[in-house]
Parts: C-alpha cells; sequence; structure tokens
C-alpha cells in the first residue's frame, strides 16, 4: 500500500512527540529490571552556557571584580568566607545550609568546544571533543538496563523534542510538554482510524516504522496521562513553564510509573549583552520552580530518593565583554540536590583566576566522572560500559 504523502507527515508530527520510540519488549519478569529500582534522577539543562562566575561568586577575589567591573555580582549571599551566591537564588543558599545542596566547581572536558551545539552534544553524549557519537548517555543506559521493561517510559524528557542525551543505540526515551495534550492528540479520531487501518505491515520500512511508532505513542499516551492523575500533587507551583514542568514530574514521581530518569531545560542562558539582569531574571524562575519541587517531594517524604543535578553546556570567560555581558567560555559548576548526599556544601575549590587558558577557566574535575557516579551509584548500572570510562567516581552520594 502507498501512504499518502499527508498522511506520512501526519503520522510523523505525532510520532516526533514520541520521537520515534523502538519496539520495547513486552512483559516483566527479571527482579532486577528497571522498573523496580526506586532512585530517580532529574536533570536541569541551563541551555545556553550559564556563567558559573557570577552563580558561585569568589567574594574575596580581587581578580574577579578588577575582570567584572561593571557585573560583577557584589551582593552574593554568603556560603563560606570565600564563596557566595547569587542572590536571585535564596533558596539554593537554604539548601546549602540544611546540607540539602552539593556544588562541584570546574567541570568540563579536555579541549573544551565553545560552540552551543558541539558542546552540548559532547555533554549529551559523553563524548570526547573530537569524537561523535549518535546516542546519549541517559539513552545506552536505557539500552543496559531497560531490556524487559514492560512500558517504555524509564526516561522522560518533558519537552517537545527529545535530547541527544536520552537517545540510546537500541533504546529511546519519551519526550512529551503536557500529559494531558498528548493523551488528547494521539485519541484523535484520525489517528485512531490511521492506526487501524494500517497495522499490517508494511514493505517500505519506514512507513512500518512510522506507524508502530503510532502505536506506541497512543499506548503510552495513555500510560503517562493516567499515571499523572494517579497521585496528581495538589501543592501551588510558579505559573511559569518550568514551575509546570516540575508539577508535571511530581506528580508523576508521586504515581506509580516507572520512570528513573526525568529531563527538563530552560534557557537561554547565553548572555553576551546585559548579562546580571537576564541571569537573575532566569535564576528567579528556577528558584522558585525548585523551591516548590523540593518542598513538595520533602512533604510526601520522597526527597531522599531524588537527586536533581544542574548542568551548562559550558561556562563564561573570566572578563566581560563591552556590551555588558560575558562570551563562551570553558569550565563551569554543577549543583547536586537532594535529601541523600553523603557529602555536601563546597565539593572541591573555586576557580583559580590567576591560572587562565587564554582568559578561560580551567576544568579540573571531567563531567564524565560526574556521570559515572550518577549510574553507578545512584542508578545503580554499569557505568564503565555506558561510558567506557573507567577513572572513579565521586563519593558526595
Amino acid at each position: 500500500m502507498i501512504i499518502k504523502r499527508r498522511e506520512f507527515l501526519k503520522v510523523g508530527s505525532l510520532a516526533t512527540a514520541s520521537l520515534l520510540l523502538p519496539n520495547f519488549l513486552k512483559g516483566m519478569t527479571s527482579p532486577d529490571a528497571l522498573e523496580r529500582r526506586n532512585k530517580i534522577l532529574v536533570v536541569l539543562q541551563l541551555s545556553g552556557g550559564n556563567d558559573g562566575l557570577n552563580t558561585i561568586i569568589p567574594t574575596r577575589n580581587d581578580i574577579y571584580f578588577r575582570e567584572r567591573q561593571t557585573i560583577a555580582v557584589d551582593n552574593a549571599l554568603y556560603l563560606t568566607d570565600e564563596a557566595g551566591i547569587n542572590p536571585a537564588l535564596p533558596f539554593f543558599k537554604e539548601l546549602f545550609d540544611r546540607g540539602d545542596l552539593a556544588v562541584l566547581n570546574n567541570v568540563g572536558y579536555p579541549n573544551p568546544d565553545k560552540s552551543h551545539f558541539r558542546s552540548m552534544d559532547i555533554w549529551h553524549s559523553a563524548s570526547r571533543s573530537d569524537e561523535y557519537l549518535e546516542s546519549g548517555w541517559i539513552g545506552r543506559y536505557l539500552d543496559a538496563a531497560c531490556y524487559d521493561c514492560s512500558h517504555p517510559t524509564q526516561a522522560l524528557e518533558v519537552n517537545d523534542m527529545l535530547s541527544l542525551a536520552l537517545k540510546g543505540k537500541q533504546k529511546k526515551a519519551f519526550a512529551f510538554k503536557d500529559p494531558k495534550k498528548l493523551y488528547q492528540t494521539s485519541r484523535e479520531e484520525y489517528f485512531n482510524t490511521l492506526f487501524q487501518e494500517h497495522q499490517q505491515q508494511h514493505e517500505e520500512e519506514t512507513v512500518s516504522y512510522l506507524y508502530q511508532t503510532l502505536g506506541e505513542t497512543m499506548n503510552n499516551a495513555d500510560y503517562i496521562f493516567e499515571q499523572s492523575k494517579a497521585k496528581k500533587t495538589a501543592a501551588l507551583y510558579p505559573d511559569s513553564a518550568l514551575g509546570k514542568d516540575f508539577k508535571t514530574i511530581a506528580s508523576l514521581i508521586r504515581s506509580d510509573i516507572n520512570t528513573q530518569v526525568y529531563y527538563l531545560q530552560i534557557g537561554s542562558f547565553d548572555t553576551h549583552i546585559n548579562q546580571r539582569q537576564r541571569q537573575e531574571s532566569l535564576f528567579g524562575t528556577i528558584n522558585d520552580a525548585v523551591k516548590s519541587f523540593v518542598d513538595d517531594l520533602k512533604k510526601n517524604g520522597l526527597f531522599q530518593d531524588v537527586m536533581l543535578m544542574t548542568f551548562s553546556e559550558f561556562g563564561r570567560r573570566v572578563a566581560q565583554n563591552a556590551s555588558n555581558g560575558t562570551d563562551h567560555g570553558t569550565a563551569n559548576q554543577l549543583f547536586f540536590i537532594s535529601g541523600g548526599l553523603k557529602q555536601q556544601g563546597l565539593l572541591n575549590d573555586l576557580p583559580d583566576l590567576s591560572q587562565l587558558n587564554e582568559g578561560d577557566l580551567r576544568y579540573t574535575e571531567d563531567f564524565r566522572k560526574v556521570y559515572a557516579t550518577l549510574l553507578k551509584k545512584w542508578l545503580g548500572a554499569d557505568s564503565d560500559k555506558i561510558l567506557g570510562w573507567k577513572n572513579g567516581v565521586y563519593s558526595f552520594i
């Protein structure tokens, strides 16, 4: 049968919502399969290259204030004698004081790339800077751990498109923005009729794959929507897009859904112009959404088993530019928020501003070691196999 171009495009449109999920094996037979684990990882991507030096501020460093005469943060909330946090992140200061926040400074990789797209691909795929991979670190986690899962929802991205980080070689995560809208779209009469009329195999591989994906999308849209309603959180969240995304995740965490990894993002932190205003506005959005999320988890006794990590594809240059902003840089810090931290606070030294690499920060911590730590110690996965990384793990979890 020849598929009409209009039908192909419409099916492809809905398939994009599920990002061409492969056919997962059905049934749940192994006690070691991914669905039985209870630790949850939430990854918040700060897209655009967040400026780490104006996030965790070296409050007593003369070089910092000399190089940033108009954009330096001079009203930081003190964390230690030497370090403060941006005043637009007061809840992060509370988390720090309560022992629920850890900060790893100087995170990067050898031979850093300052292109947004290429550096994000490196972070997503956990590749070397001279290596190009078509699968992501979370996607390969699914390949290794989700070999016999009843629903392909072990990793979910709250977004319209699936990021490379969640695409494996055999398995892919599921992307959606709103469970109800995804469900309503999947239940449109057109798609139901189309699927019923084309359940037989097609000679054209791409067409067959699209219809297979359409069927899986419809089934899993129903599953996600029902789970999101099962124990819907009654907590108040900010009316921002990020606030709504965190509320969706909180409802799913409270349900019996099998998801172990959630992924969401906010941006853009590409602050070449008037950085302080833009960055602090984004921080305000993050601060309020994370506060609601953490308070919700704590109220329901879930905070101990949830880890929230933030990252950005690179930091910014040490010196400000002529437009009261900063240009693309290199190393940056990562935040870890959880009630299950074994080490809290600043995990290592602040950046050394006296030892730069052509105006950029030198990395001291490889981001793949962070991934290895989360995979092995939080999610219980074989990080060596997933990452090809055998240089140890951190002890903060």
